[in-house]
């Protein structure tokens, strides 16, 4: 109901910007929904003709250049704090959740980790464990959202875990994997991490690439979710609008469903 409210939003909203015409809709996106909004911006340039350019990166830095006074239109987070706090600074309109994500773990071949032993590998001195960057990466947050379920379970486990975090996605220095690899296959395959707190999604992809690894899904008790949330950035035009009403509707989400997400504007 509340999505369908702020769709609602969005459409009344498109109905009183006023338009321009042939402009691309300037989307700003976690690097994490690369690959499904590529195929929803296929889609929606089909459907209506307008181009979608595409800036992916970590939604911490993204939000920090929109607040500084990048030219965007639409961001897509990997959180809802990001754009709700670009909400809270007028600087972006409703914001709604327009898909959900997990944490899983990306494993390297030959490292034996099961859902029963996941947290003994993580806290085990001898494997390096690869996050994100907090602050600057949700997924990063997320991570240590992760360690903090693991000191209620062993008392000690959060200072282990936060001190031997590898962070290295999301910040200044991070490494770039090339075209047609995902970074999280590129940096366990290169041996930088044994282990990497991730996005199920991303560790699927990364698993298209090399089969050898594991991807093993958190157990309850350190079961991390990721909300996404969207919102269309003040003064930006009707296409904008268009675009996040087309992200919100069946087509869209059968896309983010296709790539793993879970679609909360699909039909139940």
């Amino acid at each position: 109901m509340l999505i369908r409210l702020i769709a609602t939003t969005f459409a009344v909203a498109a109905m009183i910007v006023p338009a321009i015409a042939a402009e691309p809709v300037l989307l700003y996106a976690a690097g994490s929904l690369r690959s499904s909004l590529a195929e929803v911006a296929v889609a929606f340039e089909a459907a209506t003709g307008i181009n979608i350019r595409a800036k992916y990166g970590a939604s911490g830095t993204l939000r920090n250049e929109i607040t500084d006074g990048a030219r965007v239109d639409v961001f897509a987070s990997a959180n809802m704090e990001h754009p709700q706090a670009l909400a809270a600074a007028k600087k972006g309109g409703a914001v709604v959740m327009f898909a959900r994500n997990r944490l899983c773990a990306l494993v390297k071949p030959g490292l034996a980790v099961t859902q029963q032993n996941l947290l003994d590998r993580m806290l085990d001195p001898r494997v390096k464990l690869g996050t994100s960057t907090p602050r600057a990466d949700p997924s990063g947050d997320y991570a240590w959202e992760v360690f903090r379920k693991a000191e209620r379970i062993k008392p000690g486990a959060f200072s282990i875990l936060e001190r031997k975090a590898l962070q290295l996605v999301g910040g200044p220095d991070a490494p770039v994997a090339p075209p047609g690899r995902t970074v999280y296959a590129m940096l366990v395959a290169d041996g930088r991490a044994d282990m990497f707190l991730t996005y199920c999604t991303g560790a699927t992809e990364a698993l298209k690439e090399n089969a050898a690894f594991t991807s093993v899904a958190l157990p309850d008790e350190l079961a991390v979710g990721a909300e996404y949330g969207l919102t269309v950035i003040t003064g930006a035009p009707t296409s904008a609008y268009q675009f996040a009403m087309f992200l919100l509707s069946t087509d869209g989400q059968h896309v983010l469903a296709k790539h793993g997400f879970a679609a909360p504007n699909l039909p139940q």
